[in-house]
């Protein structure tokens, strides 16, 4: 869908309310700040006098730019902490100073320009990787943006220094800006850009902020003030003089560590990972399991295939945390858009639609039996209870010829993602060559409504409340009960405590998701039963938008 295709764009004045996705539930209203537009692209010119004196400037300012994320990692806690040491790494990276440094002294450009020009190459090569790695791309240019802000010597795009309480409204926000944001200053966070997998709507819900993203319009916009509703999506403008509303602070969600409904019927919480940190984050808010380790971290910046031992390892430091607990490992999700060297991808006009997931298995069974054996090492040596499932399978046949290299690595448990509609539909035969399925609902999504989950004009469609998906997820659940074998969910989905209800009414066994979300998902499942949570789950599926579905199980529950 083109962005000339979506619904048009209205501004807040005419007429006073527009829509987005809702990431962040709560109610809050109050005066807007709006957030500066990013740094533009600095000139090429003039050239530098002494090359390589430019040159040398770059390193300096990036470790400066490093150390004052550094700083603020220090005085955070749990996922805003660990994102802002992800991006304080970022700006350390020595790949990316050299590369810019190359730039300076080859090309003879200046040093702003070279980190902007050598940052863009790293966004464009996780951008064609699609999926989680795509999301980064707003880390990477924040990155950039703050190191070109120090070689000009001016002030850092970022979130302004708030005097009171205020609602912030931006195009996107940077992941680390959202990271220092606080919750007793910022009523709510509105942005035209972005969706419901961006980190600023993971930290808004850490932080407890209401949230709503993909507002198309709010920039054209000349409300002073606004009332977000971080529960439906919806944006208005209000009386500048009206008092301001702050959002009912949430308490501490109370959870026993169990993922059960109140009646006792298990739905089990995982955590889903893709590094040692991660993993750790998981085990100690609670996860009971993962529910989603992404092997990619061991790939991404190897120029050949790693060794058997060499992934051993770095799958056991993954594993570590959870001795004794279920992990499910996804075997490499790489392909033609994620081009990795020693895979040797050919190029493709869709790479989207390509050679990807398990379908480089098919040509290279090779990587994928070694990757098997390293997998099957590391449980041998981290104690976890390790399944192993494969990302885009489309057909019961593939869902089969996994299972059958699993179980020959000497892995007991095999099992499959359904990111594709066809594997939905086809979930219960699916089910009948494999242990256990699980859902990656932010692909299903964007295959299912045609709709890049990266592109902020179509981030309505991948909203997770979307009826038709969620027709697609009782389909699963269905199969699920038939079969007698688990079906989970491991998209951002799952992180929605409200969300959360409706998945386990239409049978999903567990659901796996980002750290900051695992204590209020596991408390909300504790306050209905089985048979309400099929009540509700019925209210969903009955309506035909988003907003009506979060409407019909609000209501529910009330």
């Amino acid at each position: 869908m083109s962005e000339s295709a979506a619904a048009p764009a209205e501004s807040l004045s005419r007429p006073s309310s527009l829509t987005g996705v809702a990431v962040s539930p709560g109610r809050a209203s109050g005066p807007v700040v709006r957030v500066a537009e990013p740094l533009g692209e600095p000139a090429s010119t003039p050239a530098p006098d002494d090359p390589a004196a430019e040159a040398a400037r770059i390193e300096p300012a990036a470790r400066a730019v490093a150390a004052r994320l550094e700083a603020l990692a220090e005085a955070a806690t749990g996922e805003a902490a660990t994102i802002l040491v992800t991006t304080a790494a970022m700006a350390a990276d020595p790949a990316l100073a050299a590369q810019a440094q190359q730039l300076v002294t080859a090309r003879n450009l200046p040093a702003a320009r070279a980190v902007y020009q050598a940052a863009e190459g790293f966004a464009d090569a996780l951008a064609a990787a699609g999926g989680y790695m795509a999301e980064r791309v707003r880390d990477v240019r924040d990155v950039r943006d703050r190191i070109v802000a120090e070689l000009l010597g001016v002030a850092p795009p970022g979130v302004p220094e708030l005097a009171s309480p205020s609602v912030l409204v931006a195009r996107d926000l940077a992941p680390a800006d959202t990271a220092g944001l606080d919750p007793a200053k910022v009523l709510a966070l509105v942005t035209e850009e972005g969706g419901p997998t961006s980190h600023t709507a993971i930290l808004a819900r850490a932080l407890g902020i209401p949230a709503v993203v993909a507002v198309r319009g709010l920039l054209a916009s000349d409300a002073e003030a606004l009332s977000v509703d971080g529960d439906t999506g919806v944006v208005e403008a209000v009386d500048p003089s009206a008092p301001i509303v702050t959002a009912a602070a949430a308490g501490p969600a109370e959870w026993n560590g169990v993922g059960e409904l109140s009646d006792g019927h298990r739905v089990k919480v995982y955590g889903n990972v893709g590094s040692p940190a991660d993993a750790q984050a998981a085990a100690d808010a609670g996860a009971e399991g993962v529910g989603l380790f992404r092997t990619e971290f061991c790939y991404l910046d190897a120029p050949a295939e790693p060794s058997v031992e060499e992934q051993r390892k770095a799958y056991a430091a993954v594993l570590s945390p959870f001795r004794g607990k279920p992990v499910i490992v996804r075997t490499l999700d790489a392909g033609a858009d994620k081009p990795l060297a020693f895979l040797s991808p050919e190029d493709e006009p869709n790479p989207a639609l390509g050679v990807r997931g398990l379908r480089i298995a098919f040509d290279r069974p090779e990587v994928l039996d070694r990757q098997l054996r390293a997998i099957a090492g590391a449980a041998e040596d981290s104690g976890a209870e390790v399944s192993v499932m494969a990302p885009m399978v489309g057909t019961v046949e593939e869902a089969a010829w996994f299972a059958e290299r699993v179980r020959a690595a000497g892995i007991a448990r095999a099992g499959v993602m359904i990111e594709i509609p066809a594997a939905a539909v086809l979930a219960r035969e699916i089910l009948g060559v494999v242990d256990f399925v699980s859902v990656g609902t932010n692909d299903l999504a964007q295959y299912t409504f045609a709709a890049d989950r990266q592109l902020g004009a179509v981030a309505k469609l991948n909203d997770p409340w979307q009826p038709g998906l969620l027709r697609l997820l009782k389909l699963i659940g269905d199969a699920a009960e038939a079969t007698g074998k688990p079906a989970g969910v491991c998209g951002e989905a799952a992180a929605d405590p409200r969300l959360a209800l409706v998945l386990a009414g239409l049978g999903l066994t567990s659901l796996s998701m980002n750290a900051p979300a695992i204590r209020a998902v596991g408390a909300s499942l504790s306050t209905v039963s089985r048979k309400q949570a099929r009540e509700i789950a019925e209210a969903a599926l009955a309506t035909v938008d988003p907003v009506s579905a979060r409407k019909a199980v609000a209501d529910a529950l009330s």
